[in-house]
């Protein structure tokens, strides 16, 4: 690590020490003087400036054009903006991402596991799904990375890679102030301040602040004669927001310098209440009474006194009864640092940052106001990364390669008290891990001839990871209350020995210009997703030779997942470019696939196999049309086919009766600014958007069952939905020397109301499954003001 920074110090002082005659590249704007209709889309995705249409990877970009058209500044809030691309909001939680590509997705979010899409801000790794959603008021863009990016992304980016790329100081003076009144009693203040140069300085600072009302009002008690145990309501709706953030952004140019330095501090605070856990389903074994599962191990822990099947719905609700405290809290900050020095040949770069997460919630997981479930969790986390990169050209051009280092270290630990029937069985389940990873890289693109070019690349991984395990039974009524105290697991760091990976995983790309406006590629790709240690478990047996502390889940880590990945692609550009039509194809072959199998047995718990290989194969099609300048078409359609090759169960194959969770066979998107009219006075444009997903389940259960009462992956199946969004804006009204803008918009105009996420306890907890679903219609006013 002292080396990497060493390095890193060593090109801030070349850098200074040569004067400096190369031209910044801009990726805001278009690069070459023969590009009309749509243009050049710039993405910097493969570490260096280019065209879009020139990156031989299926990857979509969005620019902040579309970005403050449609109001969006979290990754919560893009929707189906690529084809096979689905985001979620994780069950009970606002702040935690659940992000699927082509098939890949990690359920569980607790703070151990690793996400299945590697998540960029400005270069730098985030590395959690707790606290992933976050708000940046600025964004110049986001890339979204389609297909395993292991060679330049490396861990856990296993599926692809999400950048957001948020705009940098200009040194130019540019104000935006905006406020937002909507239904919900919603309201939204947002400003960016882009202050002139000052010298070779140049500084930006920018940040929202939002509040809602909840989405469910929260009412007392509606059966006060039967369920007669509830606890009182102390809030008056849940599913509300209070978010605040803010970006302080510096660039430094010294003249006569090849060196730029840019720094960045983002922070972002969310203090709210949950999602609503709605009750769409129990077990009932036949019993007509709404008595908690009488054939369930939680009956006799005192489900025999809750009726939870008076509060059992599978329709959405508006209105709900919950009990106890609610709550989810979430801060996060960083800390980012490049250096980037051009020294002709070869441009030199170092990022550090330094990232740091307090995350908390308290929920109440049964949809009622009987204290059946509520658990918490208090989550800490920091993490440092290191990586130097050096790009260039060599061979008149002709090579053009990337080449970097990569460290990265992280501590993260979980507190998680949780209670069930009234305290009658409660737990204390804590677990903590710390990650340490080296990664060498390189890349090199080497043109055979004018339109053939061949891509090889690299990437060599070595980590290593540990684990902290608590979990002690605070009360159990079918143990002894005098040996409660000892009824407890302490497993310290080093109390079992280290998980390590090794990784390389390789790519290769043929790529073929047939014209300037049609490119073909074929492309090979491995990725990886870390193993680690299952820090829930409670499988516990008496210690052995092998396992000293007899916790067998720790002494055995789970294995990382790989996936070896095919594709081909055309990208074109029609019409004189004012059509860009781009296809992909891809055959995935996954192994050792993650799988956390939700078994809320005991303490709300998971386990985890490396059960299952899989082919996952799909289509994707992209497009933007820009038939005039007053309109603009965008659109996707994407097919998505999953298949277990293996699936083994205590055993057992069993590939043809699991589900693949989170897999819609079809989504698609359609899009379209239409600028209406324009004049001096400004101009008018409507904005509509309609993203669809195909029905997908969401938990890998078993298909068919023995019995209704078992983890049936229909009982969580989602049924797709249809979300259309629209906005009629009025902008660039010349006032007072600047501009304002009024716009009206809309969101889930059709008042979508599918389920989009679930919890399934299992037949060891009566079967209580809780359905989470999509927000309501939405509408407001926004009013802003340019500079």
């Amino acid at each position: 690590m002292r080396s990497l920074l060493f390095v890193s110090t060593a090109i801030a002082a070349v850098a200074l020490a040569n004067p400096a005659f190369a031209q910044e590249t801009d990726t805001t704007t278009a690069t070459t003087d023969d590009d009309v209709g749509i243009g050049a889309i710039v993405v910097t995705a493969q570490k260096r400036a280019e065209n879009i249409q020139d990156v031989p990877i299926a990857i979509s970009a969005v620019s902040s054009e579309f970005l403050e058209s449609r109001g969006i500044t979290a990754i919560d809030d893009l929707g189906s903006i690529a084809p096979n691309v689905k985001i979620e909001r994780a069950p009970s939680n606002k702040t935690i991402s659940q992000i699927a590509i082509r098939g890949s997705v990690t359920i569980n979010p607790a703070v151990t596991w690793e996400p299945a899409v590697g998540l960029y801000l400005d270069g730098v790794y985030i590395a959690k799904a707790q606290g992933s959603i976050f708000d940046v008021a600025d964004l110049e863009r986001v890339e979204v990375l389609r297909g395993p990016q292991g060679t330049l992304y490396g861990r856990n980016a296993l599926a692809g890679a999400v950048n957001l790329v948020p705009r940098k100081p200009s040194g130019e003076l540019r104000l935006v102030a905006e406020a937002t009144y909507g239904n919900y009693d919603y309201w939204k203040g947002r400003a960016v301040v882009d202050l002139p140069a000052m010298g070779p300085l140049a500084l930006k600072f920018s940040g929202q602040i939002q509040k809602r009302d909840g989405f469910i009002d929260l009412v007392p008690n509606p059966y006060p004669q039967q369920a007669f145990l509830a606890g009182p309501v102390l809030y008056d709706d849940t599913n509300d927001l209070d978010g605040r953030s803010f970006v302080a952004q510096a660039r430094l140019q010294p003249e006569g310098s090849v060196l730029t330095v840019d720094y960045m501090f983002d922070y972002s605070k969310f203090d709210q209440r949950p999602d609503f856990a709605q009750l769409v389903r129990i077990n009932r074994n036949g019993d007509p009474r709404d008595i908690f599962d009488p054939n369930s191990p939680g009956y006799a822990f005192g489900g025999a006194f809750f009726p939870i099947g008076l509060f059992e719905n599978p329709d959405r609700q508006e209105t709900g009864s919950v009990d106890g405290v609610l709550y989810e809290r979430s801060r996060t900050y960083g800390h980012a640092l490049t250096l980037t020095a051009d020294l002709d040949a070869v441009t030199l770069k170092s990022i550090s940052a330094y990232r740091n997460l307090r995350w908390s919630d308290l929920i109440d997981l049964d949809g009622s106001p009987l204290p059946v479930a509520a658990t918490g969790r208090e989550t800490r986390f920091h993490s440092y990364s290191q990586e130097l990169q050096a790009t260039g050209s060599a061979i008149d051009d002709r090579l053009n390669y990337v080449v970097g280092l990569f460290y990265y270290k992280e501590k993260a630990e979980t507190d998680g008290p949780q209670s069930f029937f009234g305290g009658g069985s409660a737990f204390q389940s804590d677990y903590g891990s710390h990650t340490e990873a080296y990664a060498a890289y390189a890349q090199a693109d080497f043109k055979i001839t004018e339109q053939l070019k061949l891509t090889l690349g690299g990437r060599f991984t070595h980590e290593k990871k540990d684990i902290r395990r608590f979990l002690q039974i605070l009360a159990d009524p079918s143990l002894p209350a005098a040996i409660l105290p000892l009824t407890a697991i302490d497993i310290p760091y080093g109390g079992v020995p280290d998980a390590k990976y090794n990784n390389f995983s390789p790519a290769a790309t043929l790529s073929y210009e047939a014209t300037p406006d049609v490119n073909l590629y074929a492309r090979f790709a491995r990725g990886f997703k870390s193993g680690g240690f299952n820090g829930e478990t409670n499988t516990i047996a008496a210690p052995t030779a092998d396992c000293p502390s007899g916790a067998l889940e720790l002494c055995d880590p789970y294995d990382a997942e790989k996936v070896d990945s095919y594709e081909v692609g055309v990208k074109t550009r029609l019409f004189d470019r004012k059509l860009i039509f781009n296809v992909a194809g891809f055959w995935d072959e996954h192994k050792d696939i993650q799988l956390s199998i939700f078994t809320a047995a005991g303490a709300a718990s998971s386990i985890v196999r490396n059960a299952a290989a899989a082919r996952i194969r799909g289509l994707e099609f992209e497009a933007i049309f820009r038939p005039s300048d007053a309109i603009t078409i965008n659109g996707s359609l994407a097919y998505l086919d999953a298949d277990y090759k293996r699936f083994v169960e205590f055993g057992t194959d069993v590939s043809d009766n699991r589900a693949f969770p989170h897999t819609p066979k079809y989504t698609a998107a359609l899009g379209a600014d239409w600028r209406i009219v324009e004049g001096n006075w400004g101009k008018l444009n409507l904005v509509g958007d309609l993203n669809h997903v195909s029905k997908y389940y969401t938990f890998p259960y078993a298909l068919v069952t023995p019995t209704p009462s078992d983890q049936n992956a229909n009982n969580t199946r989602s049924d797709g939905r249809t979300i259309v969004n629209a906005s009629l804006r009025l902008s660039e009204v010349p006032v007072g020397g600047g501009q304002a803008e009024v716009s009206l918009w809309a969101r889930n105009i059709t008042k979508e109301d599918s389920p989009s996420n679930f919890i399934d306890f299992g037949p060891g907890f009566g079967g209580l499954t809780v359905g989470y679903f999509p927000d309501p219609r939405t509408y407001g006013l926004t009013v802003g003001f340019r500079y």
